[in-house]
């Protein structure tokens, strides 16, 4: 699914996200402020800002991991996201719990930041399979452009590019004879 979500369209997503969440944060901030909710409008900059910290700091440890020539690049990467994303959450908390308003503006901050970034990125990826389907010979009346790229893999396509449910899937036999001498597991060789 993600071998058609090339770099260029990285870049794509992290502009639209950063200008999303800078757009939505100020009509937030001037919606909050308005109702006289000062606390909240601060917690939901903050908020905002983590996101955008966090995101930044992802990009660059990618970057910096994609670099190594070590084996085990995943590892890294995890561990310092995870790290951040726990750091992250309990100032989110400690402060919800001290001034609610200012914690649970941080956490709806952190939350809007997210939930643009998986729309930018899932908008990309449809016009990636729109795109992909389109120069497949698919055209306007293709297979569902980039909805066949999410699900296509798991339902299976046939030849002339109609869905078949059962592509992909196993029968109740088991498909035993389709693998190699000594893949079938159960008894002793």
């Amino acid at each position: 699914m993600f071998e058609r979500f090339q770099l260029p369209d990285v870049a794509a997503v992290a502009r639209r996200t950063m200008l999303g969440a800078l757009i939505v944060g100020v009509l937030g901030l001037v919606v909050l402020l308005l109702f006289s909710e000062t606390w909240a409008a601060l917690g939901l900059c903050i908020g905002i800002g983590l996101g955008i910290g966090n995101f930044r700091l992802i990009l660059r440890s990618v970057v910096k991991v994609g670099k190594r020539v070590e084996g085990n690049k995943r590892r890294p990467l995890a561990i310092n996201t995870l790290g951040r994303l726990m750091v992250m959450t309990v100032i989110a908390l400690v402060l919800a719990w001290v001034k609610p308003p200012l914690g649970l503006g941080i956490i709806g901050g952190l939350a809007l930041f997210q939930f643009l970034l998986l729309a930018n990125v899932t908008r990309s990826m449809l016009r990636a399979g729109a795109a992909a389907n389109r120069a497949a010979g698919g055209g306007a009346g293709g297979t569902g452009g980039g909805l066949a790229l999410l699900f296509g893999s798991m339902l299976g396509e046939s030849s002339d590019g109609a869905i078949d449910p059962g592509a992909g899937a196993p029968d109740d036999a088991g498909d035993a004879g389709d693998m190699p001498a000594g893949s079938a597991g159960g008894g002793a060789a």
